[in-house]
């Protein structure tokens, strides 16, 4: 019989098309054409994040987005139902048991967002006393609702190195413990801590990992010079974290899987004294894992992880369309559109080893 070929050294790879569990499309008919069309591009459904100005905490303001993320799916050429948004609200200390009681009655909101008062971008108006968040959450879990956490302490005592591994040594456990049942996503893991505590954790805790923080550690950031584009939170960590993800995608653990947490900037905000915080991946995401799963020789599981984990974890059916990848050199754009002006995307300039068809 004929030995099937290792998959490190196939040079086609055909996947069910995939989905992405953590992805911020901004807002503004100008720049939703453009975030609308990269997340489109290979992804079938995908998690929005809330943290707008304002935030979107209503059923009402949510379907609102809904609606300017379809039309945006029009105005870039995509077909009707190609690309699904699937709504979040923005949690706070004042969410009711009644506004969680409406998303999950909405039938089109899958979420809620906990950020830290703070954390990241637009989180000024997150949670600052968890006690407060309590009854809330009791609810989710009653309704099936999911819990999208970004985990990191924001105590200025705290190294911003260090948050995301104070978060999960204390908060998180108060989380797990206060709702019962509740599934919970930490997203963006970037510490082998975080990443231990998914591994080693009960059947209702996920992780997502963003390309970033697979394919490049805090030297890339900050040695030789600052590079604002590769700014985010949870800022990129050591390489012995970055080890620890590579080494997660070897497990095929069925709760981790994909989430970009795509997050684009135009260059002024980012090549500025104060610069924000997140990385452009959206344009060639999928093309990116297969990079770091090649790097970890686990290209195997680079199926389940993008196209199988989330949709199980979420209670939906993996999607029916194949993609397909090929083992081809190209070179990243330098910039791409965002709206009226430019991102910087993530590997901009550089040379990427594989390409998605189409």
């Amino acid at each position: 019989d004929r030995v099937p070929e290792p998959f490190n050294s196939r040079r086609e790879l055909r996947m069910r098309r995939p989905d992405d569990w953590h992805h911020h499309l901004r807002d503004g008919p100008d720049v939703l054409r453009d975030t609308v069309r990269a997340a489109a591009r290979a992804f079938s459904r995908a998690i929005i994040m809330p943290n707008l100005v304002p935030p979107v905490t209503t059923v009402a303001a949510a379907g609102e987005y809904r609606e300017r993320i379809e039309a945006a799916l029009a105005a870039s050429g995509g077909a009707p139902g190609s690309f699904t948004p699937l709504m979040t609200l923005y949690l706070t200390d004042t969410t009711t048991v009644a506004a969680v009681e409406a998303a999950a009655a909405s039938g089109f909101i899958k979420a809620f967002k906990l950020y830290p008062a703070g954390a990241t971008t637009n989180s000024d108006s997150g949670v600052t006393d968890y006690a407060k968040i309590e009854p809330a959450l009791r609810a989710m879990a009653a309704h099936g609702l999911v819990l999208c956490v970004h985990g990191e302490v924001t105590d200025p005592a705290v190294d911003v190195f260090d948050r995301e591994r104070v978060f999960v040594r204390t908060r998180l456990p108060q989380l797990i413990s206060m709702a019962p049942g509740l599934k919970i996503v930490l997203e963006h893991l970037s510490t082998k801590e975080a990443v231990e505590s998914v591994l080693h954790g009960g059947p209702n805790l996920a992780g997502t990992i963003t390309p970033q923080h697979l394919l490049a550690n805090r030297n890339a950031l900050l040695a030789g010079g600052i590079r604002p584009h590769l700014y985010c939170l949870p800022i990129l960590k050591t390489e012995e974290d970055r080890r620890a993800l590579l080494d997660a995608l070897r497990t095929g653990c069925p709760r981790l899987f994909l989430g970009t947490d795509s997050a684009p900037h135009a260059i002024g905000r980012k090549e500025t004294g104060c610069g924000c915080a997140g990385i452009f991946n959206a344009n060639a995401a999928l093309e990116l894992y297969a990079e770091a799963f090649e790097e970890a020789g686990a290209l195997e599981h680079l199926e389940a992880f993008c196209s199988l984990h989330g949709p199980a974890f979420y209670g939906v059916p993996a999607n029916d369309e194949v993609v397909t990848l090929r083992r081809e050199t190209w070179k990243m754009a330098h910039s791409l559109p965002l709206g009226n002006e430019e991102v910087v995307p993530f590997r901009a300039a550089q040379l990427i080893n594989w390409r998605m068809d189409g």
